[in-house]
């Protein structure tokens, strides 16, 4: 029998659908004009970020605050212990979370959060546990931690620390640039990196940069070269493989600017030294048109879509999307289908979702399941999408 074989069978999902009804959370249609799907509120979340499926198509579900979530698809919820402390503010706390590509034999999860330091500093970290679904409550046991930002920095956003595991069981970090701009081109941090890992946090043997100190004398040895796949980000908040095997990521620029980069080995993308937005106090940066010796972006958006995630879709409901990714907009309140051709990108139909999206993604039974973010008028629902 598999991990999920033997947690098959949990009487507190009936109990919490009741719940559900009674309470008001069933799930409701939502009335919407001209977009191309019927869109359901399921339940609703504090301060939501991430979500992953499990096997049988419930998810776990991260809030900022520190809570992770077993929830099934009526909207059914319960806390998971042995989800470690976090340094919530600003745009830290518990971030995303993600699947083991084996989970059905070890029951690995992993998280990304922010961890507090030293004198009031703070950086994302990465941990994994096994999750048990045998005892009276979920629980995340042997949680530890197999990654964190280097360094430590005081602030409070730009942790970036999306997850993804690639093709190969290779698991991808998304770093920040934690709004200290520099970082992101300093080659002794892993801030303002795209970073690519063993299962258990080591590092692969084929990375650009392992040999980094013997290819360059005057290097800090004991450094977290190796770690690094590809610099010059600012605040990637997706990441996703394409059905070509292609990485991609998407983050937010300054003022306007934000990009979709398709991720190359050992590329430099030119953060902060250049991008197709502005500081916010509008003083101007060099666009990326006069620095070609960095990667420019495959779309550059201005004005701003502030994308919170990034996912592709299988299209077994949504088949006219098949292949093609989806952004989430924050600040545009939007979702944004982009066609891939390649290394060609481009966007191709925008969904006015009149909230915040932070996380959208195809579930198990081929529809888009989608988190609200909690601000403003944006209440923080986790919401399904399915064709008309």
């Amino acid at each position: 029998m598999t991990f999920y074989d033997n947690a098959r069978c949990w009487g507190w999902i009936k109990i919490f659908c009741v719940a559900a009804t009674l309470t008001g959370l069933a799930p409701k249609l939502i009335a919407d004009s001209g977009l191309p799907f019927e869109t359901q509120a399921i339940t609703s979340f504090d301060e939501p970020w991430a979500m992953a499926f499990l096997p049988n198509g419930n998810m776990l579900v991260t809030e900022k605050k520190g809570s992770l979530l077993l929830v099934d698809q009526n909207g059914g919820k319960q806390s998971i212990r042995g989800v470690p402390d976090v340094a919530y503010g600003g745009q830290g706390g518990l971030g995303d979370v993600v699947l083991h590509p084996d989970f059905d034999t070890n029951g690995l999860v992993y998280l990304s959060f922010a961890e507090a330091g030293n004198d009031g500093t703070r950086g994302a970290a990465v941990g994994r546990g096994r999750l048990d679904l045998e005892g009276r409550r979920p629980s995340l046991n042997d949680f530890e931690i197999i990654w964190r930002q280097y360094p430590k920095l005081v602030g409070y956003g730009h942790y970036g620390h999306r997850l993804m595991f690639d093709e190969q069981g290779f698991l991808w970090i998304t770093s920040g640039d934690r709004q200290k701009f520099t970082p992101a081109q300093d080659m002794q941090s892993n801030i303002g990196k795209v970073l690519r890992l063993n299962d258990d946090g080591s590092v692969p043997s084929d990375n650009p940069y392992v040999d980094y100190t013997q290819q360059t004398p005057l290097a800090e040895r004991g450094g977290v070269y190796d770690q690094i796949w590809s610099l010059g980000h600012r605040n990637p908040l997706g990441i996703a493989q394409d059905f070509a095997n292609n990485i991609w990521v998407i983050e937010m620029g300054p003022l306007h600017g934000d990009e979709l980069n398709r991720i190359v080995k050992g590329q430099n993308y030119g953060y902060p030294e250049v991008s197709n937005g502005d500081h916010y106090d509008r003083r101007p940066i060099p666009n990326h048109d006069t620095r070609p010796e960095f990667e420019a972006p495959a779309i550059s958006w201005v004005p701003a879509i502030s994308p919170g995630h990034l996912s592709f879709v299988r299209g077994n409901l949504f088949t006219q999307w098949r292949g093609s990714a989806l952004a989430s907009g924050l600040g545009s309140k939007s979702l944004v289908r982009i066609e891939v051709d390649g290394v060609e990108a481009r966007e191709v139909e925008r969904f006015d979702m009149g909230t915040r999206i932070r996380s959208a993604m195809e579930g198990p039974d081929g529809a888009i399941w989608v988190l609200e973010d909690e601000r403003g008028e944006s209440q923080g629902r986790l919401l399904k999408l399915t064709p008309r």
